[in-house]
């Protein structure tokens, strides 16, 4: 199923096709296409080249690996992402290297390297849905995570599948309408909440 952005203004073709389906075949991926993906997160952008992002991640054909991923996340989200080719759990750290100062842009380095991830996903003709629902206490106990690291979200990859597999809420989010806020809303100019008149 696809469901391209209708954008009022050209964009590239990647970020039109790329929305958050729950409705996932449940297949493996190849191994290739997964390292080509976690390439392109590799290259993503980040505050004094700190690369502040750690991945955890299970492949659905390594079963006791992807049920202990799978365990992580929020029982509404465990529903559908069962049936995912692949789990990720993004990390991030939050001091630099080299000072040990806190690093106050590590979460947004988490967007880009997951942005960069999902897009080279789309690319290859993969589903992706990125996640906040996640239990970061039992990912910090199941894996060991030390401390000065924050769990921060999930993303599930993998093949799109058939809405009518999803129970009859989750069905109903999947066939509705993509929309997004006009600029007159969050894009502002000499004062807050001033349009920028774009």
């Amino acid at each position: 199923m696809e469901k391209p952005a209708l954008a009022d203004h050209p964009i590239n073709d990647t970020m039109k096709r790329r929305w958050s389906p729950r409705a996932f075949a449940p297949r493996p991926m190849p191994r290739e296409d997964i390292l080509t993906i976690l390439e392109a997160a590799r290259w993503a952008a980040s505050s004094f080249n700190q690369q502040p992002w750690h991945f955890l991640v299970a492949t659905r054909d390594e079963e006791e690996r992807f049920a202990q991923l799978l365990e992580c996340l929020v029982p509404g989200n465990q529903v559908w992402a069962r049936n995912a080719s692949l789990l990720i759990l993004t990390v991030t750290k939050h001091t630099f290297d080299h000072n040990n100062s806190p690093n106050s842009c590590c979460v947004h380095d988490i967007g880009l390297t997951a942005c960069q991830l999902v897009l080279q996903a789309t690319e290859l003709g993969y589903a992706t849905h990125q996640m906040a629902g996640i239990e970061a206490d039992k990912i910090r106990e199941t894996y060991g995570v030390p401390e000065g690291f924050e769990p921060v979200t999930g993303i599930a990859v993998g093949y799109a599948g058939d809405p009518d597999t999803l129970p009859d809420d989750l069905r109903e989010m999947e066939l509705g309408a993509r929309e997004r806020r006009p600029f007159d809303e969050w894009v502002f100019a000499d004062r807050w909440g001033q349009s920028a008149g774009f």
